[in-house]
């Protein structure tokens, strides 16, 4: 394989732009919201089991009687680029520590047995962002996360994100999964997250995109800047979810309370792009974890100015409301 060293490579200018919570925000896809099994403002798009009974109770020694409800919640957002230090979703700001972390080759090419191939390398950016709190819709609905803006995670400063080798520290298990058998069951996992909702049993599938381990950016089939954004999104949700840094909040285990979830459970997410050109409308403006990403985002990627991505991340809540 013959690839040409990061340093050789030409400088690249980091770019995005703030995301406008009125214009760049798709707010269809709050929809279905539910009381129970009953969905009580329909939607189009598919979502997730919901418990049968609209009644809760939560609390201890003494119960408290709610009401069982679900939703779809914007609560995080996240910047992927091939460009260190590129913060995206923050008007596409440069703004490196001085020093060289994070730092290596971003994409290669070359020629395997006469075959073309590609592969880029991505960094994610992850930020704290419900922003049905800070606009106060329904402000005393206790079951919308109540946090302030913030950057909670940098993929440049963490070692497991880089190599493949320390990743198989948090994804033993991938070994299992590196054979044309498992990876010919993500055909199955594309076609039902396009068609409606992922396949939670193939969690080792990232459906249309691709594997779903290493849990890192390193893309080794680099079809397209949406493509292996998306695809490095979905590993970084899983990461996330294998160290405890991201909880279950579907079904009828998150009525009372977020619970662990360390195999990560794609249903619960959507995602949507912000940068560079938002998805705001349409069915598959905000489409679940492997879904095919040609409907929704062709155009949506071009070279010098739309190569960094930007995504909002709806996450499905159930909440037992008292």
């Amino acid at each position: 394989m013959v690839a040409l060293p990061a340093a050789a490579q030409a400088p690249t200018k980091c770019t995005g732009k703030f995301v406008n919570p009125i214009t760049d925000v798709c707010w269809s896809c709050l929809f279905p919201m539910s009381v129970g099994g009953l969905n009580i403002w329909p939607s189009g798009r598919p979502d997730t089991p919901n418990p049968g009974l609209p009644v809760c109770a939560c609390g201890a020694p003494v119960p408290r009687i709610g009401i069982a409800a679900g939703f779809w919640e914007p609560v995080r957002l996240a910047d992927v680029s091939t460009k260190p230090w590129c913060f995206v979703n923050l008007g596409g700001a440069k703004i490196s520590p001085g020093f060289d972390i994070g730092n290596g080759e971003v994409s290669a090419q070359g020629q395997v047995g006469g075959t073309q191939q590609s592969t880029s390398k991505w960094h994610v950016h992850w930020y704290v962002y419900p922003l049905l709190y800070w606009m106060e819709i329904l402000a005393d609905f206790a079951c919308f996360e109540q946090a302030s803006f913030d950057i909670a995670y940098i993929t440049e400063v963490d070692p497991l994100w880089q190599d493949d080798t320390l990743t198989a520290l948090i994804n033993p298990e991938a070994v299992v999964f590196s054979n044309p058998v498992a990876q010919a069951a993500c055909a199955g996992d594309c076609i039902a997250a396009t068609a409606r909702l992922p396949l939670d049993a193939a969690f080792w599938c990232a459906g249309c995109q691709g594997p779903m381990y290493p849990m890192n950016g390193n893309v080794a089939s680099h079809v397209g800047h949406v493509q292996a954004s998306r695809l490095a999104l979905s590993r970084f949700a899983f990461k996330m979810h294998r160290e405890g840094l991201a909880w279950g909040t579907m079904g009828a285990p998150g009525l009372c309370n977020k619970y662990p979830m360390p195999m990560l459970r794609k249903q619960q997410y959507r995602i949507q792009m912000t940068n560079p050109i938002p998805t705001v409308s349409g069915k598959a403006a905000c489409s679940p974890i492997g879904a095919s990403d040609m409907p929704p985002q062709a155009g949506r990627s071009f070279p010098v100015k739309g190569e960094d991505m930007g995504y909002l991340i709806w996450r499905k809540r159930n909440c037992c409301v008292l």
